[in-house]
């Protein structure tokens, strides 16, 4: 088997950590690891497959020899280095929002749209974590039913803002129970114990970015640019896995058992209920999971040929790197055909 030279940019962030996890435990074909962050990390070591690997300093010619570059370090980041390892032959995966809405960069979830990857120029793009685990629920109902409007309420965990807000609640928890003041830098609110509406920028429509990228990159992936579709994004003190209400309209009559069957086959996806129990996803069942969970899937009594369905994933895994890996999986296919 072909095996390949990687490298992951934002090695040592929450999703580059996980990245280096689900290479090793998928058994990505690996050939050599380079691991590349921030000035402030460089010198420190990551493990993978139980070896040390240094963390090196990010350049534009710190790609050469590299087939795949996993990035995960931000916008600005990928913007700035993403082109440098196209031009030295190198295939991009980028888990930021810079190329997501570029035309000619295909947004990838592999059990949904898998050959938009057929047509790349080096850069391919992995989508919102939110928008991930919804279309990962509904993309399977959509083929068969057609959506027309989709209502949704995200409830998002600390990690969407990285290891240092993960890090945040927990010390900030703490802080509350040992009734000692905890000054906070990476949320702009208290965290433990409370929620608050997601503090990404707002946008002249009164949405806010991380509401207009669940829109605009679910409408591309779906390839359907009118659909409708509202969302109410809110932080939530959970250290992992978002969670989400969904209220969907369809074309077409359909039933909760019918949605229910069909989820129950949809690759990735795990249904998970037990009505006599009162018993549906929670975090903690998709903490550390590969699959969405899917659950308390029921008729809109208020509206016809509509469901209301509650949605769970790991951000970090299937909202992030698992999605990323499984891009490169495809792309390493391709390579050896």
């Amino acid at each position: 088997m072909t095996s390949f030279n990687i490298a992951i940019i934002g090695a040592t962030g929450a999703v580059g950590q996980e990245m280096l996890k689900v290479l090793e435990q998928r058994q990505f074909p690996v050939k050599e690891i380079r691991c590349f962050a921030s000035p402030q990390s460089t010198g420190k070591t990551l493990l993978f497959k139980g070896k040390p690997v240094l963390v090196e300093k990010l350049s534009n010619d710190c790609f050469q020899g590299m087939d795949i570059a996993l990035f995960s370090a931000g916008k600005k980041i990928s913007l700035i280095y993403a082109p440098s390892a196209v031009k030295a032959g190198c295939l991009v995966v980028d888990n930021s929002s810079a190329y997501r809405m570029d035309p000619k960069v295909p947004l990838v979830i592999p059990e949904i749209n898998a050959r938009a990857l057929e047509n790349h120029s080096g850069i391919i793009s992995s989508p919102n974590c939110t928008a991930t685990v919804m279309l990962m629920a509904l993309a399977p109902l959509h083929r068969r039913y057609k959506i027309r409007r989709i209502v949704m309420a995200t409830y998002q965990a600390a990690s969407g803002a990285g290891q240092k807000a993960m890090s945040e609640l927990q010390e900030e928890s703490r802080a509350i129970l040992e009734n000692r003041p905890f000054m906070r830098t990476a949320m702009p609110f208290p965290y433990a114990f409370n929620l608050f509406a997601h503090n990404a920028p707002m946008t002249p429509s009164d949405y806010n970015e991380e509401e207009i990228k669940v829109i605009e990159e679910s409408r591309k992936i779906l390839e359907e640019p009118d659909l409708r579709i509202a969302v109410t994004c809110v932080r939530v003190p959970v250290l992992r896995a978002h969670s989400e209400a969904l209220n969907v309209e369809f074309e077409n009559p359909i039933t909760a058992k019918e949605a229910k069957e069909l989820l129950q086959k949809a690759p990735g996806v795990t249904v998970l209920e037990d009505w006599g129990q009162n018993r549906f996803p929670m975090p903690i069942d998709a903490s550390g999971k590969d699959n969405i969970f899917v659950g308390r899937i029921r008729q809109d009594l208020s509206n016809p040929n509509t469901l209301d369905l509650w949605a769970v994933g790991d951000q970090l895994l299937k909202g992030a790197a698992l999605n990323a890996i499984q891009i490169a999986e495809k792309l390493c296919l391709q390579y050896q055909k």
